[in-house]
């Protein structure tokens, strides 16, 4: 699964977690640091991307618009990335697994 990390993430995340997300990136390597939510949503599902974010605003939107793109919902407050790219390589099979479910739009981690 690629992932695009949101603006509220570290951009040195996709490198940390190149192993296991390959292809993955940041919004602001995409010139999207300052765009609106329709528009990193727009950009993620053309790109074949799930969108990785802290803002409960993205899991609003899947749970009304449904995927693509989908949605892993980080809900881990202020932490560091360290913490952040271990969480998301101790969840990797259910990850894989969200990939795979065609009825499942937002992945809540904590």
């Amino acid at each position: 699964m690629k992932l695009l990390f949101d603006q509220n993430l570290s951009a040195r995340l996709p490198a940390l977690l190149a192993s296991e997300y390959p292809g993955s990136g940041h919004v602001r390597w995409f010139g999207l640091a300052s765009a609106t939510d329709a528009e990193i949503w727009a950009f993620a599902a053309a790109g074949g991307y799930a969108i990785a974010s802290k803002d409960c605003d993205f899991e609003q939107r899947a749970l009304l618009f449904g995927h693509p793109p989908k949605v892993v919902w980080l809900r881990v407050g202020n932490s560091p990335t360290m913490a952040v790219a271990a969480i998301l390589k101790e969840r990797f099979p259910d990850i894989r697994e969200f990939e795979k479910d065609p009825a499942a739009s937002v992945l809540a981690l904590a």
